[in-house]
């Protein structure tokens, strides 16, 4: 009956989605529907008593793609009744898949589990974790690309940065949200504001008054505020370029400007989102914007993995977001291993990288997308303190 059920539903959002929407939309709820139907077919004969709380989560589930056939960010209600639990119920059935592979053969212990790691990432999804960091620039060379840790080096007055990447406004970032955590941006008092890209999701690519409202706070910081582009604002750039320019953000799309701050002379040069041909378009641009003497060069690289294509010593700091961190990981164990780790000991996935004499940071996202859940790697609301050694 469970499986009935379910391929009934499938069916019915991939079929709505189609006509309503558009087949792209359909065919990514094809899969990521088809799997999480998939675990949860061979997790449900073993909820016994919470078999009724388990359908009813799992129905949330096909609610929420289902509305979203016609997006739009959803009142609270709407959000805590249906898309947060959709959201929980999909990141610990997904977690689940062990569980579900062991099912076939013998029945699964503590089949609680993932759904309890979902209830904890769910929390972490909805908080913030508040920091100030220490960043040490041209401290040194390194021979190679690899996490790094900044020398005891602390200057007087270095520069201030707040950094707001990837808020992805929809069910786990509101308007009101978003715009308290630029509220509290603006009352650290930063030098500058950075706003390194994926403004949106599904959820709030229709109405530009969303994105205005949640950033209007940073109006009070005019003429200290530049973004760049990340690769989901182009699947509504007219929203996102115009939602900055009424709130005074300064967008630079492969362009560059400079600024006087009381810790000295800054150039920033951000850099638009490029997925293909980057080994040509960047080292372009750097041409096109070459080093100003005498002042700090901060880069604006949504994707911390095109650092490699960013000729050496024109990043005194790159600042990206784009990977939430690794989104899964032992980060708040106080450990550095993500999900991201598993391809690679080398990828940049969050904190303070170097490779020669340039350094790279990688925000670990104001919010997150994709994978419904953040788990062990908390949302970022961090200071920067920059520093330049001697």
């Amino acid at each position: 009956m469970f499986a009935a059920l379910t391929a009934a539903l499938w069916l019915s959002v991939v079929v709505t989605a189609a006509a309503i929407r558009n087949r792209l939309y359909a065919t990514f709820v094809g899969v990521m529907l088809g799997i999480h139907s998939l675990i949860a077919a061979g997790i449900y004969p073993y909820a016994g008593p919470l078999r009724p709380v388990f359908l009813g989560l799992h129905a949330t589930v096909f609610v929420h793609f289902l509305f979203l056939a016609r997006p739009r960010l959803r009142p609270l209600p709407f959000r805590v009744l249906v898309s947060l639990p959709a959201s929980f119920f999909v990141g610990g059935t997904f977690l689940a898949l062990p569980w579900a592979l062991l099912g076939i053969f013998v029945p699964p212990p503590f089949v609680y589990i993932p759904y309890l790691l979902g209830a904890f990432g769910l929390f972490q999804s909805l908080s913030s974790r508040l920091e100030e960091v220490d960043v040490v620039v041209n401290d040194g060379e390194v021979s190679a690309l690899g996490p790094h840790r900044t020398s005891s080096f602390r200057e007087e007055r270095p520069l201030r940065v707040v950094q707001i990447t990837d808020p992805h406004l929809g069910p786990f970032m509101s308007v009101r949200r978003l715009r308290a955590i630029c509220e509290r941006a603006v009352a650290r008092e930063p030098d500058l504001v950075f706003l390194t890209g994926d403004f949106l999701t599904m959820e709030s690519q229709r109405d530009v008054r969303d994105l205005t409202e949640a950033l209007s706070p940073l109006r009070a910081m005019r003429g200290k505020v530049f973004a760049c582009l990340g690769n989901h604002d182009h699947e509504a750039l007219e929203l996102v370029m115009a939602a900055l320019a009424e709130n005074d953000v300064t967008l630079l799309i492969d362009d560059e400007t400079t600024v006087t701050t009381p810790a000295g002379k800054v150039q920033i040069v951000g850099f638009d989102y490029h997925f293909r041909e980057r080994a040509k378009r960047i080292p372009a641009v750097c041409a096109a914007h070459p080093r100003k003497p005498e002042h700090l060069r901060i880069v604006l690289l949504h994707d911390p993995g095109a650092f490699r294509h960013l000729p050496e010593r024109e990043g005194d700091l790159v600042l990206s977001g784009h990977t939430h961190g690794g989104q899964v990981g032992l980060v708040s164990l106080g450990g550095g291993w993500t999900f991201l780790r598993l391809f690679g000991t080398k990828l940049p996935d969050h904190g303070l990288w170097a490779r020669g004499r340039d350094r790279l940071y990688v925000h670990r996202g104001t919010g997150h997308y994709g994978f419904p859940l953040r788990l062990g790697v908390p949302n970022e609301e961090s200071l920067l303190r920059v520093h330049r050694a001697p």
